[in-house]
């Protein structure tokens, strides 16, 4: 990827646009659950321009989501978790999901907020880096990985708001039964400055490649002398020991 000319964000020209890794977890996931369930319905949404986010919900169609919601963007797509989440929040307020799953963080500003803030204000129950999941009634029950190899197991009142960590399942590939019934799918089109007026609480202000170099350093000196630039080299310049 190369970054635009004007370093406000990568140049798209040449980048070719896919479902985010963590969000087709979190479809399969959904999918799983309606089918353990015996019964639901599985809607898929998401946020950007025309073509690219028709050709993502048209391949969840296919997978075997029921419908899907687009929230058309013009212009510069948004970066600010806070704002993506209340577009994402008022576009399904309406809808009363008892499960609402989202990948743990997207591939191209990873960020990992908007889950959470999600479930903050559709007022849900929510948990994050979910491995595992287990319906009840009027409850789910999550695996949450933690660090250092541990895990938690979490009890959740339904509705409930879960952040999906990538490597929980085997996404499915689509059908071509599922591409041909996918055309006759339903997706609602909801503009996005129809949604959200706020103001933007967070922007993205450069964007670079990270600047490599190098420098070489001749240690001279007996050998103690040596060892002793070495060791403050590799403590305090290199911050390694």
């Amino acid at each position: 990827m190369r970054v635009s000319s004007d370093h406000s964000w990568i140049d798209e020209a040449s980048v070719n646009f896919e479902t985010n890794e963590s969000d087709s977890y979190a479809l399969e996931e959904g999918l799983q659950i309606r089918e353990k369930n015996g019964d639901g319905e599985v809607v898929v949404i998401s946020m950007g321009p025309e073509g690219r986010t028709q050709k993502v919900i048209r391949e969840a169609l296919a997978k075997g989501a029921d419908r899907g919601v687009h929230i058309t963007e013009e212009g510069p797509s948004e970066t600010d978790p806070l704002r993506s989440a209340g577009v994402f929040a008022k576009a399904l307020q309406e809808e009363q999901f008892d499960l609402i799953l989202s990948g743990l963080q997207s591939l191209d500003l990873g960020m990992g907020q908007t889950g959470v803030i999600l479930g903050e204000l559709l007022g849900m129950s929510s948990a994050t880096l979910v491995m595992e999941t287990e319906i009840g009634e009027n409850s789910i029950r999550v695996k949450r990985e933690l660090e250092s190899g541990w895990f938690q197991w979490v009890t959740l009142s339904l509705p409930a708001c879960l952040s999906i960590q990538s490597g929980i399942n085997h996404p499915r590939y689509p059908s071509l039964k599922g591409i041909m019934g996918a055309k006759k799918k339903e997706i609602k089109t909801l503009p996005k400055a129809e949604i959200i007026e706020s103001n933007v609480n967070q922007s993205i202000t450069r964007v670079y490649s990270m600047q490599k170099a190098k420098q070489t350093e001749m240690i001279t000196g007996d050998i103690d002398q040596q060892i002793t630039r070495l060791v403050e080299a590799l403590r305090t310049e290199i911050k390694v020991l």
